[in-house]
């Protein structure tokens, strides 16, 4: 059995457990909501498996990501250590799931010589682990006071009680791998040609379907497969199903089962993948609060002299989809899948060299000419967004 994969498993599941309701309740409260901290977590329990395995089999090619503890004696168990490290993390992280993780533990089969010892390792690492992301920043946002001020963030007019998301994790949190922090060019002016451009876009592609009719002739209206494609990906969290992280985490688990990786290929691949989309979520919370800038529906409705802040309710403008609590200047689902497919530099935090920066033009949505056609509404009028990418390709989702 691939100890990786196995764990891998273990920990998609764990996400998507973490947003399944809460006995007693009506609606999910996880433990390690939204891309950022649920990035965040599959990280750690990655980067875990991969140095518990590093560790073990200590070979070149697989250089240790943290430096202590030492290596094993010769005859551990790798599948021993993997195990343990990810079951460690995974209670910590998650720890209404430890009867889950003790099954999964118990289901592994660990058997044969050197069980004891890697397994030992395993639990030092996942120790190790752990106290190295102690002092990430938390995803709360006391302290955080939003402004009625033109172009600041603030919640969903249809969802004033919202509250926001994490508006201090990007700035307080270390980046796993990625040694420079990679800063977004501003926001065009309000009211420049650059921003109004941007802003009759994403009125024109991000308004929802029965208000198509309202809109100006000269704006240029979304088609129903942009639609299709927008709904496809508009799904921060929603219960059972977990958070982008996960599914682009299937789809890798997809590519390796059909390349036919080795378990060292996998700890290696896993690692570089969950790191990246880790520090994505962190670079991207990051611009989110330097630019604290405000969700499109309210940049359309106060463009309108006859919307803003005393707009009737229902409102005459609406979005395709609900909106999350993040400040949109960037949209994590597309910075978290953007790095995927460029993991071609070895998992060592010293020896990790940043990722490139890439191209950004102004435009009003995350992919406006990709992907999530649809999703417009949830980006900033003149949202900045990667035009350079190469993501994995799209499975169907479980």
């Amino acid at each position: 059995m691939d100890s990786i994969l196995y764990w891998n498993g273990v920990a998609l599941e764990a996400n998507r457990r973490d947003f399944s309701n809460v006995p007693g309740t009506e609606k999910p409260a996880p433990e390690q909501g939204g891309p950022t901290l649920s990035s965040r977590a599959l990280a750690i329990v990655h980067l875990a498996m991969y140095d518990a395995h590093a560790g073990v089999v200590n070979i070149a090619a697989l250089p240790r990501y943290l430096a202590t503890p030492p290596n094993p004696a010769a005859g551990a168990s790798a599948a021993a250590a993997v195990a343990a490290a990810a079951h460690d993390c995974l209670s910590a992280l998650f720890p209404r799931q430890q009867s889950h993780f003790d099954v999964a533990l118990q289901a592994a089969g660990l058997t044969g010589a050197g069980v004891t010892e890697g397994f030992k390792f395993g639990q030092l690492i996942a120790k190790a682990m752990l106290n190295d992301r102690n002092s990430d920043a938390p995803a709360h946002a006391n302290g955080y006071f939003a402004s009625n001020a033109p172009m600041h963030h603030r919640p969903d007019p249809a969802n004033a009680a919202q509250g926001f998301h994490a508006p201090f994790y990007g700035a307080g949190s270390k980046c796993f791998g990625v040694t420079a922090r990679h800063a977004l060019d501003v926001p065009p002016a309000l009211g420049s040609a650059e921003y109004d451009k941007a802003l009759k876009q994403v009125r024109g592609k991000g308004i929802a379907p029965q208000l198509m009719g309202t809109l100006p002739t000269t704006y240029t209206k979304r088609t129903v497969d942009e639609t299709l494609v927008g709904v496809y990906w508009a799904y921060d969290g929603p219960r059972e199903l977990g958070t982008p992280p996960r599914m682009y985490n299937q789809i890798v688990r997809e590519i390796a089962m059909k390349k036919g990786n080795s378990v060292d290929d996998n700890a290696r691949l896993f690692a570089l993948v969950n790191t990246a989309m880790g520090d994505a979520g962190i670079l991207a919370w990051d611009q989110k609060y330097i630019h604290d800038v405000w969700r499109p529906v309210l940049g359309v409705r106060e463009h309108d002299g006859s919307m803003g802040l005393t707009a009737p309710t229902p409102p005459t403008i609406s979005t395709t989809t609900a909106i999350p609590p993040g400040c949109p200047w960037v949209r994590p689902p597309a910075t978290v899948r953007i790095p995927i497919s460029h993991h071609h530099f070895p998992p060592t935090r010293r020896a990790m060299p940043p990722l490139a920066r890439r191209p950004f033009t102004p435009c009003a949505c995350f992919t406006a000419w990709q992907r999530a056609t649809g999703r417009q509404t949830r980006c900033s009028p003149g949202h900045s967004c990667l035009t350079n990418t190469t993501a994995l390709p799209v499975t169907t989702r479980a």
